[in-house]
């Protein structure tokens, strides 16, 4: 029998040990996750702070922006740290603490977006029957089932990820403690957390996207049945900005868990991480605002005479 150490400690790699690019990564993404905060947290509070942005769509809009605020919360602030640090450990608690909350927000936006798009249905399809169709009764409980959905598939694929053993090299060749990542480390038999993760998140993916594709596809006959060109004007951009974060969103969450986990893929996922926990969250407020009639009246209405906001509301 060898003497085996298990791993009390892991360490982040991050992008680079060159601390000249240390610096200036630190530098971009602290803008990156202030702009993030400033755009989720504003959103909030022009949906909050204005009665004609009282209806389930922007309740929606604001949950969502208060997911992509804790999401970049849960990843940044300690790729920050690690930036200015030489360690760049994390202790065994804090990293599956960071995995739970990471995979929670991602999972629960993912049904979040399916819900939006079933409401954006029911807005189009039935617009006389919308105020019923999506009273409280039925927006609350989605958000909720949303939220629930995600803590259960966290709660899953934590314990299932931390009752691996880690007694070999406690190096990850990655950003934050994700799942791929740690399974590529783990020298227990991973074969059925990868099935595992294999099989739930290609699920809920495939019937999320199929819930959004159905919605949309009765979206469209609602549409091509509208004889007014400005009725259809109003209509596409509520609808082009949800397709526009679907896809972005779907498009790397499919990249990085639906597929098996190899040690090669490993520096791509990296990037792609990147881009799925820090700027689709920085994104979501700005395509969801800037081509929003509500919103940018909105944003009129509190910041007054900012010629910067004026300029923004009239682009």
């Amino acid at each position: 029998m060898k003497n085996v150490t298990e791993v009390t400690v892991f360490v982040l790699r991050g992008f680079t040990d060159n601390p000249e690019l240390q610096i200036f990564f630190f530098l971009l993404f602290l803008g990156v996750y202030l702009f993030t905060l400033m755009g989720n947290l504003g959103l909030i509070v022009l949906v909050i702070g204005d009665s004609r942005l009282h209806n389930p769509m922007y309740y929606f809009l604001s949950v969502l922006s208060s997911i992509d605020a804790c999401y970049s919360s849960v990843i940044t602030p300690n790729m920050l740290v690690d930036f200015l640090s030489r360690e760049k450990t994390i202790s065994f608690g804090a990293c599956a603490a960071q995995m739970f909350f990471a995979v929670t927000c991602g999972t629960t936006e993912c049904f979040l977006l399916a819900a939006m798009a079933y409401d954006r249905y029911v807005a189009i399809y039935y617009p006389l029957l919308y105020s019923v169709s999506m009273s409280p009764r039925v927006y609350v409980p989605l958000i909720l089932a949303s939220f629930v959905s995600g803590i259960l598939h966290a709660i899953t694929h934590t314990t299932a990820t931390f009752s691996l053993s880690f007694c070999g090299s406690n190096i990850m060749n990655h950003i934050f403690c994700d799942i791929p990542p740690l399974l590529a480390i783990s020298c227990s038999d991973t074969c059925p957390n990868q099935l595992l993760l294999f099989y739930f998140a290609g699920s809920i993916q495939l019937c999320i996207i199929l819930i959004i594709l159905i919605s949309y596809g009765f979206i469209l006959l609602a549409i091509l049945r509208i004889r007014s060109a400005e009725k259809k004007k109003k209509v596409f951009p509520t609808c082009g900005s949800h397709l526009t974060v679907v896809s972005i969103f779907y498009g790397t969450a499919v990249f990085m868990y639906v597929r098996p986990t190899t040690n090669s893929a490993l520096e791509h996922d990296m990037v792609v991480s990147i881009f799925y926990t820090t700027f689709i969250s920085m994104l979501n407020p700005l395509i969801y605002s800037l081509r929003n009639k509500d919103i940018k009246q909105a944003m009129r209405k509190v910041f007054g005479n900012n010629q910067l906001i004026n300029k923004v509301c009239l682009s």
